[in-house]
């Protein structure tokens, strides 16, 4: 396993630890590591604490982002003198609107894993064998979009 793999899978190994809650057993089953190799990226990572920092999703961020961007235009709207942006005003509409726009068109692997989580779940609720064949094909998946 080359450098850039090994790197790949640990990073793989904690997005799985911190959105579906694995154990460190059952992501090193999955990524094809020892226990001994995932406890040690554990420990090195603080993967407990960043599952536990991890308590806003990129929907919350999108909505906060909007929410700055609206309160911005409406205490433009309210004023009486000035009905336009400021240059300061107009440079931070500037950099929300592009923070919103790089938050939903960019993919990342932790987005494609949450899809596959969602579809995953669903899937069980069906049928259990149908998403027990999907589970290895998603990670294989994953391992190949990390290339």
């Amino acid at each position: 396993m080359t450098k850039q793999e090994a790197l790949q899978k640990r990073d793989l190994a904690k997005l799985l630890f911190i959105h579906e809650t694995l154990t460190q057993k059952e992501i090193a089953a999955r990524i094809g590591v020892s226990e001994v190799t995932a406890s040690k990226w554990a420990k090195a990572d603080n993967w407990d604490q960043l599952r536990v920092s991890i308590t806003i999703t990129k929907e919350e961020q999108l909505k906060n982002l909007y929410r700055q961007l609206s309160e911005i235009n409406k205490a433009i709207s309210e004023r009486d003198d000035r009905k336009y942006a400021t240059t300061a005003e107009a440079d931070t509409i500037s950099k929300l609107a592009n923070a919103i726009d790089k938050m939903e068109t960019d993919i990342g692997v932790s987005d494609i894993i949450s899809v596959g989580k969602k579809f995953i779940t669903w899937m069980r609720k069906f049928d259990l064998k149908k998403a027990q064949e999907f589970t290895p094909l998603f990670d294989a998946f994953i391992k190949d979009n990390l290339r």
